[in-house]
């Protein structure tokens, strides 16, 4: 715990996203939602992005004490692809299936940010959007991207900061939005709240 006056509770499992706020110094403790996904239906991809990082910033504040200074933050990533909205692949034959696609294409990765004041009841939100040019990647890279396990765990079926950052051959946008959180759309939102993002830094 830090002695600041703010406190970030992260309201996601997800590994990437404590990494990048950790790296930017914010030490967030961290509160999974247990939402259950399925249950938002949008016909795009920046909608669903928003709408579930909203549900899981709302559902881990509800349950929380009152504390002025906690904030909570929800995040949800999201590709657009081809007129689909891709989140997390349901097997690896549909993560495979989703590769001999992608392949030599683009897509859009929409990151929804959504931040809860506790006790003041403030709210900011924001979508982070960055295109992404896939690898045109062998049938072999392919197989053995998906045996190795990591698309099956992340939205898209692939991951910037892990083996398949080696697939990815250039992005337009924030690198930190396709890992899952943007730092300087969590900046703006935290201004909207005026909270200087500073005062989330460890001592």
């Amino acid at each position: 715990m830090t002695d600041n006056a703010y406190r970030l509770i992260l309201a996601s499992a997800s590994p990437a996203r404590r990494a990048l706020l950790k790296g930017a110094g914010i030490d967030p403790e961290i509160i999974v939602s247990g939402v259950d996904e399925s249950v938002v239906e949008a016909d795009d991809a920046y909608t669903t992005s928003l709408a579930l990082a909203r549900m899981k910033a709302r559902t881990v504040a509800a349950d929380l004490p009152a504390d002025p200074g906690a904030l909570v933050l929800g995040c949800d990533s999201v590709l657009a692809f081809e007129g689909e909205v891709l989140g997390k692949p349901a097997d690896a034959e549909e993560a495979a299936a989703r590769w001999m696609a992608m392949r030599g294409k683009s897509g859009v990765l929409h990151t929804g940010h959504h931040l809860t004041g506790l006790v003041s009841g403030r709210q900011a939100e924001a979508v982070g959007t960055t295109t992404v040019y896939f690898a045109d990647v062998s049938d072999e890279e392919i197989a053995a991207y998906v045996a190795s396990g990591e698309p099956l765990q992340v939205a898209g079926a692939f991951t910037l900061d892990g083996r398949g950052g080696a697939f990815v051959e250039r992005i337009e946008g924030d690198p930190g939005n396709v890992i899952g959180l943007s730092l300087p759309l969590l900046r703006r939102l935290l201004a909207e709240m005026d909270v200087p993002i500073t005062a989330l830094w460890r001592h």
